[in-house]
């Protein structure tokens, strides 16, 4: 062991989130300074481990061998277990899969993961441990977010949730993230039923013509709604899912609105605890633009956040906000005067869009091209917004 002023005191931080990385880097290191280790077994690596010094290095509930915890704290590593007494990993260095959200859904959907985490979180508000664990998740799940809409040209759709799989609305949401993810870019949204559900199928089909969509909206039908069955519901999704294609798209629910069940249909989801936070990472990941279908009190509120980033950000860092709908945003919820007040003069005003049928909300998206590195792919939240 060396002492503490022999070891390394600069370096950069490494993010370790697999065992390939892990290998990648021990093989060629002396010093685990700077690691940031989280959610990998290393249960098969103890030669490798004594070798490393520790010191300078967080590990975050990895699966360690005998022995290799009290040597790597010895060392002045810091070594966080997994939480114990809830119902997932604090630390999970990945994005969720639809399977992963219904895992033990053969035992009923009580029984599967997202249910029994939803039943958690009701009750943890109690612990302050419990809180701990939850914002730990949310940390993770928005590291592991962030890696992985780099490069990536991301709109948004946002819509209502209470859309049932036989309506024309939904239709005509599915219709809007094919053509989407058509013209290139990846559909996030809510991850979960209604015009969400729509969103995330439509761009999992995009290899699929447009009336190919339409026979697979026919087949959902079937089960208009999760009431009543959730497993059903989900069932049928996932029947769906495994013949319209892989084609990618994000969705990110929240366990806040837990008594409605995750889409099957995105390929990547980043399910958090705090709805706040997610809301706000839902709009910022949306580079490339956003499309809102007529909705209610949240879909309103969705609106007018992404105004708010819009009408402080300069030149080259806003990204299009197009509303589908005309009469329903100048009429039933009149929306579209107001936002055209809130933009009035600003550089985003160019970006925002009142639009009634799909092919114009994807030509005004698609005429918006996000240059990778640009500001506009970050959409930073202004600091001062009075």
């Amino acid at each position: 062991m060396h002492d503490s002023d022999e070891r390394p005191q600069h370096g950069r931080l490494l993010d370790i989130g697999t065992l390939e990385a892990f290998d990648r880097f021990a093989a060629r290191a002396h010093s685990m300074y700077g690691w940031r280790i989280q959610d990998v077994d290393l249960r098969e690596r103890g030669d490798v481990l004594a070798r490393l010094d520790g010191y300078g290095a967080l590990v975050l509930g990895s699966d360690l061998p005998e022995g290799a915890q009290e040597r790597l704290t010895g060392q002045g590593a810091l070594v966080f277990d997994d939480v114990p007494e809830v119902p997932f990993n604090a630390y999970r260095s990945t994005l969720y899969s639809p399977d992963d959200l219904v895992d033990g859904l053969e035992h009923g959907y009580a029984e599967s993961f997202d249910a029994r985490v939803y039943a958690w979180s009701r009750t943890r508000h109690h612990d302050i441990a419990h809180t701990l664990a939850a914002a730990l998740h949310d940390h993770s799940i928005d590291d592991a977010l962030t890696e992985w809409v780099q490069g990536r040209a991301i709109v948004g759709i946002m819509g209502g949730h209470a859309l049932a799989r036989d309506s024309e609305a939904y239709r005509q949401a599915a219709h809007l993230a094919h053509g989407l993810a058509r013209a290139g870019r990846i559909v996030a949204t809510g991850g979960g039923p209604g015009a969400m559900e729509a969103g995330n199928l439509g761009a999992r089909a995009v290899a699929l013509s447009p009336a190919e969509l339409d026979e697979a909206i026919d087949e959902l039908a079937a089960v208009p709604s999760f009431h009543g069955s959730i497993p059903e519901w989900i069932a049928s999704a996932r029947r769906v899912a495994e013949r319209v294609g892989d084609g990618v798209s994000l969705g990110i629910p929240t366990w806040h609105y837990g008594h409605e069940p995750p889409n099957s249909f995105a390929t990547s989801i980043a399910k958090y605890f705090q709805n706040s936070v997610r809301e706000d990472i839902l709009l910022r990941v949306a580079n490339a633009g956003i499309v809102v279908l007529p909705g209610s009190g949240g879909t309103v509120q969705e609106i007018f956040q992404d105004a708010c980033e819009n009408s402080y950000a300069e030149e080259g860092a806003w990204a299009p906000l197009v509303l589908l709908g005309e009469r329903y945003w100048t009429e039933q919820l009149p929306a579209w005067p107001l936002l055209q007040a809130v933009m009035r003069g600003k550089p985003g005003e160019a970006g925002i869009a009142l639009v009634d049928d799909v092919a114009d909300a994807v030509a005004a998206i698609a005429a918006f091209d996000p240059a990778p590195g640009s500001a506009a792919m970050h959409r930073p939240a202004p600091e001062d917004r009075r």
